[in-house]
């Protein structure tokens, strides 16, 4: 896939790497502003069943 991409972008090896770099930029900016944000309220991360007890068991070696 990658290398389809790369076959494919106008330029020589400089130009390539530049419009390579927008587009992984383009693509994670993306990802932050609009996936990310959309998905959150469907993943269970608000879901958190670890209290301190646990933390403190661990260190008394019980």
């Amino acid at each position: 896939m990658y290398g389809w991409i790369w076959r494919h972008l106008p330029g020589n090896v400089w130009v390539r790497g530049l419009i390579s770099l927008v587009l992984v930029l383009a693509a994670v900016y993306a990802l932050f502003q609009y996936v990310f944000p959309w998905a959150e309220p469907l993943l269970p991360f608000g879901d958190v069943t670890v209290d301190g007890q646990g933390a403190q068991e661990a260190g008394t070696g019980r």
